[in-house]
């Protein structure tokens, strides 16, 4: 260990804070990091029960709550492990310590004379009489009660016993059987229904509202938010589908023309900011040839499988909040700010939901149930959106467009690169900016609309310019970001925000720079690489695919693609095997991650496995579509998801690195494998497909114009 603190524990230094240990033989663990289906609370009790030398089964996650947990921001950007879970190992090395010292004392031993062995504490000849649980009611207590400090050193991974080894996941049994976990399963005592009339368009206003239908609790209206609220969800359903026939609402033009999405993007307001700017008048003299290519993807929907939910109630002047958000410190903080509240009395609890990528309407769900509460004073409101609420009003993935050109020398090597990004913004949470940023208070009287998502400084791990800057090496670069100023489409975070799309173009590119060079796609990627990380990860999905002897069968393509997550995170290549004409079938993919110390192997190859299959979805499916009104595509039929006949076989190696420093696999895998598949697609049918998704009117467009 350093002697400076993890950010997180230096935001929460107390450890008790962290951590507690009940006289029944349990150690709690808590964190401030949510479990939305990535194994971390696992890997978290992992990380508690080796540096405690405990069992696994000896350790119980806490819930997650404004009220009793640290507040470590939002769950998010593959650094829960990292940042958490340094955290953690920290405090339970320390506790470890002070436990130990104590018992020593106890048994007139010096400390590391001592050993733990599932919390007993044995001597030098093995007897025991002592465990972190017989210390005392009284003692335990005052033992954590001390700021964490440098020293305590945590366990090398080479002594690890629980940590880096695949255990199963504690959240599993309850959602492989069935049995009551998310919140849209959770019934309190006197529970109320609520849904809401969202408008016809996006920027309606609403004119008037009938009278409340028979059987209603109440009637909810404030400007043009218009809800109800009765005794079972069946009765509100029905009664917010006659208010949205009966309402009458103003209805402008406020979204682009889909058919001209390049044309919107690079005629919008932006601000151009520099990401890197990196000249060298003599590479750029070598130059003998110069390509140019452009790239884009289009709105994205987080399509998450169950839609968002929320339960509120308010009791006086405190509000209680039930929410699957990724951020409830954040999402407290902006229903203060939206309602004039004191943060203090309002509390909200984490419970898990069924699907989360990054910033949907979990948030706005709980905004519309406090609003909902408010309405009937001391009686719990459950919020469930609809599938066409979700597909139609959570936040949305920009739409991009990446512009590349670059510039190779007589010998076939890479001398200059440019790229330019234009897309929104991905910081849209709620309280960025200081902005509430909820739907609901946008639609309220006097509400203002959400404005434009932010997108961090300037670099190439934040927001549209996450991974715009190349890894290779390259002597002559320039990167540049354009950020959009207006935003007729709500946008915000989308698991791997602009790493999806950058990757997707630089691989696709470096695909084209090799061919004009003459050179095999793998070797053109290793002759440009210094990074012994990188090329070792893309020969192992190299060699785990088989690539020095693929298939050149006709119609069938293969495909590769690497990148650092973030350019400083985790390492992931792809090989993905298509089947083209004109339609695409993903047939194979086989990755290679490297991603540092790893605490739950299983865990990775879970989250690698499930990043590549949405990557997929979302380089051969998903399209956000609309009309000058309104979102269009808001059923499962209007915006397909890879469907389970579609899904891939799909290899995962981990490339061991346990003297690096752990990091995140979540988000890793896009941009690597939607960089593959279309390398595959192009090696399959000969001419390059730019543009996203891979549909068959895609690439049939692209053989046309070929």
């Amino acid at each position: 260990m350093t002697d400076a603190l993890p950010p997180a524990l230096a935001a929460n230094p107390h450890l008790a804070d962290w951590l507690g240990f009940s006289a029944s033989g349990v150690v709690t663990v808590r964190p401030g990091k949510v479990e939305y289906g990535q194994g971390l609370w696992t890997a978290l009790a992992q990380i508690a029960a080796e540096e405690l030398d405990v069992r696994l089964d000896q350790v119980r996650i806490a819930p997650v709550s404004t009220g009793a947990s640290p507040d470590e921001g939002v769950t998010s950007g593959s650094r829960s492990i990292q940042d958490c879970g340094g955290a953690l190992r920290w405090v339970c090395a320390q506790a470890r310590a002070a436990l130990l010292a104590a018992a020593a004392a106890r048994l007139e031993a010096a400390p590391d004379a001592l050993t733990v062995r599932a919390g007993d504490v044995h001597t030098a000849d093995g007897a025991t009489g002592l465990s972190y649980w017989s210390l005392g009611a009284a003692m335990r207590p005052a033992l954590l009660a001390r700021a964490a400090a440098p020293g305590a050193p945590a366990k090398p991974p080479g002594r690890w016993s629980v940590a880096g080894r695949s255990v199963p996941r504690i959240d599993l049994p309850d959602k492989v059987t069935g049995r009551p976990r998310f919140l849209a399963d959770l019934m309190l005592p006197g529970m109320l229904f609520g849904r809401v009339v969202r408008p016809p368009a996006v920027g309606a206003t609403l004119d008037s509202a009938p009278a409340p239908p028979p059987g209603l609790v109440a009637q909810v209206r404030d400007g043009s938010f218009l809800a109800v609220i009765a005794e079972s969800d069946r009765v509100a359903v029905t009664a917010a589908r006659r208010l949205a026939r009966a309402a009458r609402w103003t209805v402008r033009d406020t979204l682009p023309d889909e058919r001209d999405l390049k044309g919107f993007l690079l005629a919008a307001p932006a601000q151009v900011q520099p990401v890197v700017a990196r000249r060298d008048p003599a590479a750029a003299a070598r130059v003998t040839r110069r390509l140019h290519a452009e790239f884009s993807r289009p709105f994205i929907a987080h399509a998450s499988m169950a839609p968002s939910c929320a339960i509120a109630r308010w009791d006086g002047d405190r509000v209680t909040v039930w929410s699957h958000s990724q951020g409830i410190f954040a999402l407290r903080g902006a229903l203060a700010t939206g309602l004039g509240l004191d943060p203090a009395r309002i509390t909200v609890h984490y419970v898990e939901g069924a699907g989360v990528y990054g910033h949907n309407a979990a948030d706005d769900a709980a905004a519309d149930a406090v609003l909902l509460a408010r309405a009937v004073p001391g009686r719990p409101v459950r919020v469930l959106w609809s599938r066409e609420d979700e597909l139609g009003w959570g936040p949305a993935g920009p739409a991009m467009l990446a512009r590349l050109s670059a510039g190779l020398d007589a010998a076939g090597r890479i001398q200059t690169w440019r790229h330019d990004v234009w897309s929104n913004g991905f910081l849209g949470r709620p309280g960025t900016g200081g902005e509430p940023r909820l739907l609901a208070l946008s639609h309220v009287a006097g509400g203002a609309p959400i404005p434009p998502a932010l997108d961090g400084p300037p670099s190439g791990a934040m927001g549209a310019t996450r991974n715009a800057v190349p890894g290779y090496h390259i002597p002559d670069l320039e990167v540049t970001r354009h950020r959009l100023l207006a935003m007729p489409i709500r946008t915000s975070s989308l698991r791997s925000l602009g790493a999806f799309l950058n990757v997707f173009a630089i691989e696709s590119f470096m695909d084209e720079l090799a061919a004009a060079a003459g050179a095999d796609p793998l070797a053109f990627r290793l002759a440009h690489l210094t990074d012994p990380r990188a090329r070792r990860v893309i020969g192992e999905a190299a060699a785990l695919a088989g690539w020095a002897s693929r298939s050149r069968a006709a119609g069938t393509g293969w495909g590769l693609g690497y990148a650092r997550y973030k350019g400083q995170a985790g390492y992931g290549a792809a090989v993905a095997e298509v089947a083209a004409d004109t339609a695409v079938s993903l047939r194979r993919l086989w990755l290679a991650v490297d991603v540092g110390r790893v605490i739950n192997p299983d865990g990775v190859i879970s989250q690698v496995e499930g990043g590549a299959i949405q990557s997929a979805s979302w380089a051969l499916r998903e399209q956000v579509r609309f009309d000058r009104t309104r979102i269009t595509s808001v059923t499962w039929d209007s915006y397909p998801i890879l469907r389970f006949t579609e899904v891939p076989e799909v290899a995962v190696r981990i490339v061991a690195a346990p003297d690096e420093p752990e990091a995140g696999a979540g988000e890793l895998a896009q941009g690597p494998v939607a960089a593959a598949i279309g390398n595959a697609v192009a090696d399959a049918v000969g001419v390059r497909v730019r543009d996203l998704p891979l549909t068959t009117g895609q690439v049939t467009r692209a053989i046309e114009a070929g």
